[in-house]
């Protein structure tokens, strides 16, 4: 069972509709359902129960074959980047007493067994638990759907009523009915816009109501008359699509938000030649709504091009902007003829070709063709089946997922698949998983892919750090409270920040034994030069990294230039690492004071480092340089001045705390709190009480 074509859709009358796919078992009788939709979202929906119908199309990836369904060339599971979810969703099949609609706002799937006397049983992707009702045989039911939130139910039985029931908790279950205003109208189908709204689609216009619970009524909120062919529903956007004129390619959208309807701009889409002895029109199955990288989206699938230079199918998207004229922006060249249908999976246009039963993914992100007016796309990968799936003859709900690992060895190009794949939500680990592949001895990249992958990521993570601070500056600005739109950016999985690449990757590589160090130190300095090339600020680690594979192969005299040079930005941390370097690198010790110098922050660090090396003179010359010398402590200098057993350095310092207290207090002795008795002792010892110095009284 498979993706249905643009000339039949067994589930709904929709052409290449953008989620939803169905068959039925053999030797059952399907009820069409009236109106469901399709939607975009990250993973797409297929639908099936058991036989496919007169010219629906097989595809190898889940076709029938008695109990079970498996089919599909040879080919290993890592050459399929196409899949059906491993949880789908189970439901009676289709037969003489039970009748299966599908309903596009909320996902469900509603088992009607004997026009609902014997049982409804209503089923989405999410809930767990079954929705399970009775109804009133009141006789064929043509289309069913919950409210949002599933408050109230619509059914529709006749073409000029829909009947409504409140699920409510302390509401009546008694039915009530809505009769279309318009007169001699049909109903086509109904929308729910909302918990409590709901659209009437006549083939005399639309109709918008407020449905009253508590009244068991509904109130008309908005009207417009016009010729109605056929109409489409996006949900995410909440925009119907009305087809008018004889050809019926003049499309007429609305919106609806909060209990107002919003008529947009009509366009008309552009029909492909054909013979004079034949009339052009417009198929409801060749057009699909969807919303793709936050836009909505109208495709059109074109059997045949107007240029001469190409008899290939294609699929039209239209931009539907919520202010502005419709406008055709890409063009997606499938380069075969047949029958198809369409997915939007992950903002990913999937495109399904019944004859070769594979698949191929586009990506309007990409960069394309442009001619000044369209972008052209060519498929981002090489057609591929969908992966078989093996399940009994029942009717089955799935989600159409795409495989990321399969495309990572598909597309060479590492430029091309990191744009790919930082659209993708699921794109963290695989892009983590490319950049220790490009770093391999077997698959090892040049150094300037490697830079473009490392700027392709230090690009996505600048754009997430800038929005954080225009937030952050935002909050402290206190405009969150006067614009409640104001949000904190989401951190996509696209943002890979330095601790994941060091975690990742980075520490995993400079380990390598069989890589030649240079490469490695390059690598290292590529990134560093991609987070300053965006202004990112370097986390101290990464510099360490560095230090130590130049020390670990004896580059001292390159580690002396990075660092004479500001290739590696001042840190303390990295001011302490040079230190613990001095040993196998005496200039160490200098490079660290004259980087903690540099920082200008760093006073105790440096004060700390020269006690450490009994340079005690030196930093007391230091303190008093910096004006710093009444706060400092005289047990802390004592202390090193008595480690050096230097007796003359010792009275030297001794002298200077002597003269410091006669200064402040008018007294050369020591405080209690200063905790120097044992110092003062020592130097009576030494010097004698005689060499005390005495105070000075003026």
């Amino acid at each position: 069972m498979g993706p249905t074509a643009a000339r039949r859709c067994p589930f709904k009358r929709r052409g290449p509709q953008v989620t939803w796919w169905a068959g039925w078992g053999r030797g059952t009788r399907k009820r069409r359902p009236r109106r469901a939709q399709s939607s975009s979202r990250s993973r797409s929906h297929h639908h099936s129960s058991g036989r496919v119908p007169p010219r629906a199309p097989l595809h190898a990836g889940c076709r029938p074959r008695g109990p079970t369904a498996v089919a599909a060339p040879a080919m290993g599971e890592e050459d399929y980047y196409l899949e059906l979810c491993e949880r789908p969703v189970q439901f009676e099949k289709a037969n003489p007493v039970n009748c299966v609609f599908f309903d596009e706002a909320n996902k469900q799937v509603f088992a009607v067994r004997s026009g609902g006397a014997t049982g409804v049983v209503v089923k989405g992707p999410d809930d767990r638990n079954p929705i399970s009702f009775r109804m009133d045989d009141k006789g064929e039911v043509k289309c069913i759907k919950f409210s949002l939130e599933n408050k109230i139910l619509a059914v529709q039985r006749t073409s000029k009523t829909v009947d409504f029931c409140n699920f409510i908790p302390d509401n009546s279950q008694l039915e009530y009915t809505q009769e279309c205003k318009t007169k001699n109208a049909n109903i086509l189908g109904f929308c729910w816009t909302s918990s409590t709204e709901i659209v009437f689609i006549t083939d005399q216009g639309i109709e918008f109501y407020q449905v009253l619970p508590e009244k068991r009524s509904l109130k008309l909120l908005k009207s417009h008359n016009l010729n109605v062919n056929w109409y489409m529903y996006c949900p995410e956007s909440a925009v119907i699509l009305l087809s008018t004129t004889v050809l019926e390619n003049v499309l007429q959208p609305f919106h609806f938000r909060a209990g107002t309807m919003s008529k947009l701009p009509k366009f008309e889409i552009e029909l492909p030649a054909a013979p004079k002895s034949t009339k052009p029109s417009l198929s409801e199955r060749d057009i699909a709504m969807a919303t793709v990288y936050g836009q909505l989206y109208v495709l059109f699938l074109r059997h045949h091009s107007r240029t001469s230079n190409s008899t290939g199918a294609e699929v039209v998207l239209y931009h539907l902007p919520r202010e502005g004229a419709c406008k055709k922006m890409h063009i997606l060249k499938l380069n075969r003829t047949g029958k198809f249908a369409l997915n939007v999976v992950d903002n990913l246009v999937v495109v399904h070709h019944q004859d070769t039963e594979t698949s191929v993914i586009f990506d309007i992100k990409l960069r394309g063709e442009f001619d000044g007016s369209v972008t052209f796309h060519h498929p981002v990968l090489p057609a591929r089946s969908i992966q078989p799936y093996q399940i009994p003859i029942a009717g089955y709900l799935w989600n159409l997922q795409v495989k990321l690992e399969p495309i990572v060895n598909l597309l060479p190009d590492k430029g091309r698949l990191m744009d790919f794949l930082l659209q993708r939500k699921e794109c963290k680990m695989v892009i983590l998983s490319v950049c220790s592949q490009m770093l391999s001895e077997s698959d090892r990249a040049s150094l300037p892919v490697i830079a473009t992958v490392f700027d392709k990521l230090n690009h996505e993570y600048k754009k997430y750090l800038d929005a954080e601070q225009s937030y952050a500056m935002a909050v402290e600005a206190g405009q969150s409270r006067s614009s409640p739109l104001l949000k904190r950016p989401v951190r996509t999985q696209a943002v890979l920040d330095q601790s994941d690449v060091y975690t990742h990757v980075l520490s995993a590589f400079v380990e390598k034994k069989e890589m030649p160090h240079k490469f490695v130190i390059a690598v290292l300095m590529e990134y560093i030069r991609s987070l300053n090339q965006f202004q990112i600020a370097v986390q101290h680690y990464l510099h360490e990294l560095v230090i130590k594979t130049l020390v670990q192969h004896n580059h001292f005299y390159m580690l002396h230039q990075f660092l004479q040079y500001h290739v590696l930005s001042d840190s303390k941390p990295l001011a302490c690492l040079l230190l613990s370097l001095e040993s196998f690198y005496p200039p160490a010790h200098q490079l660290s004071l004259d980087m903690l110098k540099r920082l200008s922050t760093a006073n105790d660090e440096i004060v700390e480092v020269l006690l450490s090396k009994h340079q005690v003179l030196a930093a007391l010359r230091f303190i008093r340089g910096i004006g710093g010398h009444d706060n400092i402590s005289a047990r802390k200098f004592l202390d090193a001045a008595k480690q050096t057993e230097d007796n003359m350095l010792f009275y030297t310092i001794f002298r200077f705390f002597e003269q410091r207290n006669q200064r402040l207090r008018g007294s050369p002795n020591f405080t209690p709190g200063e905790h120097c008795e044992e110092h003062v002792a020592f130097f009576k010892q030494i010097f004698g009480d005689q060499a005390l110095m005495r105070p000075t009284t003026f």
